[in-house]
């Protein structure tokens, strides 16, 4: 393992520990309170929506909000003009009423008319809009990962405590019926004892070469974009999608694709958090200007399970010829999900695929009917929390190049007495 003052960068002792005893034993209480149904007065016959950050999956969101006759996409919001625009020509022909193109995504919090807002901008942005958001009494809809570091929990968790709105976070999967019907099959024991689960990603992603700074774009508000991330001068490396290999924005694929993954492989085991985490890896085929590993394993300890995660962004060859999955190893057979599906090897059971597109749309309906029922849905705050949580520690485990122990009643995050492979 190559030391922790490489490509990584070095993490001081406020980054490695992510959040202090008081907000971390502060996210496990939330996530026990968030458990109760959320209380709330009615909504409207006709619910008035409105999306921020519109260039890729708020757009394709905005796209399926259309679909419901019920519902009015009021706004729209992005601090790139051209990006808005854009989604603005796409999205005006679909609608009954054209929506209000909105630069300042505060205006929509201010606007009291407008009932709940989707929020997919990037992940640094994530809790401190929902945060906003949920204080200005909105029901949200989050993309994930829900937050940036471990400290932004407990924050989110109490603004949506004292709101009691409803939050849907984009973990797609819990409303895919392949995945509940696997969910089902392996829960009923049909695997026997199932101890282990592994979830990865590998593909082919094309290096980025290294840019100079130069001026944003004239359509851009950068100053907006950065918004709580540390300042520093444009580079369109480090703007829209790459953004996320970068730490001071995202947390690489584990962040990207490791929120949707390690939340079905801790469903299926029916795991919180884990005890201990592991992780080896680093920047071994790309040369290039991003920070985040493009070879990463970790390994997540459990009391009676285990979770492996791996991904490598240069290869064809994936584990169980799936390129994302999640496999779950029992006594009786091997169960392989992914979008595409999922099968038992060794077994007898196979099951239905979806398609994103499916899933997106019933999450999203999810997300809609619970704003009018004010029940909790598939993908609650609670459940997302521990979700992401598992890729932040995993990715501070691979910076810090030592084991974390994890005191989830505590929040206690600590090293280990010295470095450990997975």
């Amino acid at each position: 393992m190559s030391t922790p003052t490489d490509d990584r960068r070095e993490v001081n002792r406020r980054e490695f520990l992510g959040c202090s005893a008081r907000q971390a034993a502060g996210v496990a209480a939330g996530v026990m309170s968030l458990a109760a149904p959320v209380l709330a007065a009615g909504t409207a016959e006709r619910l008035s929506v409105a999306v921020i950050g519109v260039r890729n999956r708020g757009k394709h969101l905005a796209t399926l909000l259309t679909e419901s006759p019920d519902v009015h996409l009021k706004a729209v919001s992005d601090v790139d003009t051209a990006i808005l625009s854009g989604a603005l020509n796409s999205l005006t022909p679909l609608c009954r009423t054209a929506p209000e193109a909105i630069h300042d995504y505060r205006r929509i919090l201010d606007d009291r008319s407008i009932d709940a807002v989707i929020i997919a901008t990037p992940d640094h942005w994530h809790a401190t809009m929902a945060r906003q958001a949920l204080e200005a009494g909105k029901d949200v809809y989050l993309e994930s990962p829900i937050t940036a570091n471990l400290e932004e929990s407990a924050d989110l968790i109490a603004a949506a405590t004292r709101s009691q709105r409803i939050v849907q976070c984009g973990l797609q999967e819990r409303s895919g019926a392949p995945y509940r019907d696997a969910m089902r099959f392996l829960h009923a024991g049909n695997l026997g004892t199932v101890k282990l689960a592994r979830a990865w990603v590998v593909h082919r992603r094309k290096p980025i070469p290294r840019r100079k700074d130069e001026p944003a774009p004239e359509t851009l508000d950068y100053a907006a974009w950065l918004g709580p991330a540390t300042e520093r001068p444009f580079n369109p490396n480090r703007s829209h999608f790459n953004w996320r290999w970068f730490w001071d924005y995202g947390g690489g694929e584990l962040t990207h694709w490791g929120s949707h993954l390690l939340d079905v492989a801790r469903w299926g085991l029916q795991v919180n958090w884990p005890d201990r985490v592991a992780a080896t890896g680093g920047k071994y085929a790309f040369d290039d200007a991003t920070e985040t590993p493009d070879t990463l394993m970790v390994q997540y300890a459990y009391p009676k399970h285990t979770i492996q995660w791996e991904h490598r962004l240069w290869s064809g060859h994936a584990p169980e010829g799936r390129s994302s999955a999640v496999a779950f190893y029992g006594e009786r057979g091997v169960l392989v999900i992914d979008r595409g599906g999922w099968k038992v090897y060794d077994g007898e059971a196979a099951g239905g695929s979806c398609t994103s597109a499916e899933l997106d749309r019933d999450h999203l309906q999810n997300f809609l009917s619970c704003v009018r029922t004010r029940q909790q849905p598939k993908a609650d705050l609670a459940t997302a929390l521990v979700s992401t949580g598992l890729c932040h520690l995993g990715n501070l485990a691979y910076r810090a190049g030592h084991e974390i122990t994890f005191h989830p009643q505590s929040g206690v995050i600590e090293r280990s007495a010295g470095p450990r492979a997975v």
